[in-house]
């Protein structure tokens, strides 16, 4: 059921003129809008969607799915149990906003005729700019820095590679992977919280092979697509090298989301990229097409990672793939609203107690780009307030790893 209210830390809504949420659901979303419609050369009646939607987005309400959304039923069930009954009617600022930011993606592969029937069926709208992302000059730059990595010692290439899927496509910090000198610097700095030490003790150590436990089993719960996927391709691909896991599982979105997110079709583009690039991406590359086709890795699109939900509310077959494992890394900013809740938390708030419900060892990865933060010590927190950067908490500058045993 959808998140309910604590007076403690209330679930953060879009309501508030100026602030950050309700930028993104007045500017933000309908900007969406305009850059898929220009985008394609949809016909008539898709346009008269989105622009349906882009007046919606104005001031309009949260509206019951389409009845051509869903030809199988299932999605329309899944809504319905997400809270889907209880908002509509309700202006999309006065519901809760991780919930009011899912529902617009979902509606908008509606209005592009994304789930059929129907020419544009399936049709990714934001696969122009994912693909154009990895094609990227930069692109090559960043693979290509990788070829200096095993100059590095083995435990400064891990963390390298840690920190490379962190940061994801800021290259000046994420991908300069050999270069040692101020960036380095910069990107330790920017870190608000690491438990690094914390994450590397869940793992065997490099050569140890399987654990006590038994098999090590890493689930990455993947963020976005393109050149913030590839790094995140490059770190499963050096763990299983080093023996640090023996299987991993690739958690992605089953259908577009959030601009940006990694589908299962953005996987084998950033793996294809990786195989193509020559040099030592082509042999991270390589590996992990090894590991998928023997099933070391798999890749997994459960229908929740598209909720508008906290992952409290999460599922049972969910909740027991993340106890098998030996240790699940969420990704970036939108996953950690949902693990930890999109509230106003105090950001003393320790990480381990909004976790505490996870059925398992969790991580998280996350470049700051949302008002939540959890599990700051005070000393952080009061330097981050009085450094006058008042957008240290969106504007992306700063990151942090928070590990839960």
């Amino acid at each position: 059921m959808p998140d309910t209210p604590s007076p403690s830390a209330p679930v953060i809504l879009g309501d508030e003129p100026g602030s950050f949420p309700h930028g993104v659901l007045a500017e933000r979303h309908p900007a969406i809008v305009r850059q898929v419609r220009d985008a394609f050369p949809l016909d008539p009646v898709r346009r008269r969607a989105l622009d349906a939607l882009l007046a919606s987005c104005a001031d309009g309400v949260v509206e019951p799915l389409p009845a051509d959304a869903d030809p199988t039923g299932r999605d329309r069930d899944r809504w319905a149990a997400w809270g889907l009954d209880g908002y509509a009617g309700r202006s999309w600022y006065d519901v809760p906003w991780l919930w009011a930011e899912s529902h617009f993606y979902r509606r908008l592969l509606d209005a592009v005729g994304y789930f059929g029937p129907g020419p544009w069926q399936g049709v990714d709208p934001f696969r122009p700019a994912k693909l154009a992302e990895l094609d990227a000059p930069e692109t090559d730059e960043e693979l290509a820095a990788l070829d200096g990595l095993a100059e590095l010692p083995a435990d400064e290439r891990t963390q390298a590679l840690l920190h490379g899927s962190l940061w994801g496509n800021r290259a000046d910090l994420g991908f300069r992977l050999s270069d040692r000198g101020a960036d380095a610097g910069e990107q330790v700095d920017a870190l608000v919280a690491d438990d690094s030490d914390t994450l590397w003790s869940l793992l065997p150590a490099p050569g140890q092979g399987t654990s006590r436990r038994g098999p090590a089993t890493l689930c990455l719960v993947a963020d976005n697509a393109g050149r913030e996927l590839v790094p995140d391709l490059l770190l499963v691909s050096h763990l299983l090298a080093e023996g640090r896991v023996d299987r991993a599982v690739l958690h992605v979105k089953p259908y577009p989301y959030y601009v940006s997110d990694a589908t299962p079709t953005d996987v084998l583009d950033a793996l294809r990229r990786l195989v193509a690039a020559g040099g030592t991406a082509a042999a991270y590359g390589d590996r992990l097409w090894a590991a998928l086709t023997d099933g070391r890795v798999t890749v997994r699109a459960h229908p929740f990672s598209c909720a508008p939900l906290p992952y409290a509310d999460m599922p049972e077959d969910l909740r027991a793939d993340f106890a098998a494992a030996t240790v699940t890394v969420f990704k970036g900013d939108l996953y950690y609203r949902r693990l930890v809740g999109d509230r106003r938390w105090p950001a003393t708030t320790p990480f381990a107690d909004v976790t505490a419900y996870f059925p398992g060892p969790v991580a998280a990865l996350r470049t700051l780009k949302s008002d939540v933060v959890t599990g700051l010590d005070a000393g952080t927190e009061a330097a981050l307030e009085a450094s006058g950067e008042r957008r240290w908490r969106t504007g992306g500058t700063h990151a942090l790893i928070q590990v839960r045993r």
